[in-house]
């Protein structure tokens, strides 16, 4: 069986973790518990005939953690990048967060930019709101400079918006490059 392991990065409260339960099926918690280290959840899914066991590694945002989060990006498939369209200091460090994959990976895989908590951008003022242009900018700016295939998306963690269609877009982009360069996985992952 096929093993895709992608990469789940981005400033802390971001909604990361809320993005991974999303995708499971399971229920958005209200209260924020910071992810200490790494968490990661697992699910066998089809890509057109084929049964593929995808793992999503889900790592701490806090800078303290770079130590541990270093490990996670070996070997990764594909990399979901998050920041939060409420706050723009996440969206300003969404550079740095590519930087620190690219360190441990060098080039990088099929990558997801993901501008979250679109339910809350009506609430803020305009200034701290990330636009849906800014955020596809971005994500061009960065598939043309590191020639990464990439694609954008804005979601919502609480309301399930676009969560489904990213993972499928992305699953679909690493089923691609996989078939441009197959290699062995360490199904000990």
């Amino acid at each position: 069986m096929m093993t895709y392991k992608t990469v789940l990065i981005g400033d802390g409260a971001v909604g990361k973790t809320s993005i991974r339960r999303a995708y499971m099926g399971k229920e958005f918690m209200s209260s924020h518990l910071a992810t200490i280290g790494v968490d990661f959840a697992q699910k066998h899914i089809q890509i057109e005939d084929e049964t593929v066991r995808f793992i999503i590694w889900d790592l701490a945002g806090q800078p303290t953690f770079e130590r541990v989060r270093r490990h996670y990006y070996q070997g990764s498939h594909s990399l979901i990048l998050v920041y939060s369209v409420v706050d723009r200091e996440t969206f300003d460090n969404a550079s740095k967060w590519l930087v620190e994959a690219y360190k441990y990976m060098g080039q990088l895989p099929p990558t997801a930019v993901i501008g979250n908590k679109i339910d809350l951008r009506w609430g803020y003022p305009r200034e701290d709101v990330i636009s849906t242009e800014e955020g596809r900018e971005f994500t061009e700016y960065f598939i043309e400079k590191l020639e990464v295939d990439a694609i954008f998306r804005e979601t919502s963690a609480l309301t399930g918006v676009s969560i489904q269609d990213m993972f499928t877009e992305l699953l679909k982009m690493m089923s691609k490059d996989a078939a441009k360069t197959p290699s062995p996985v360490d199904s000990s992952v």
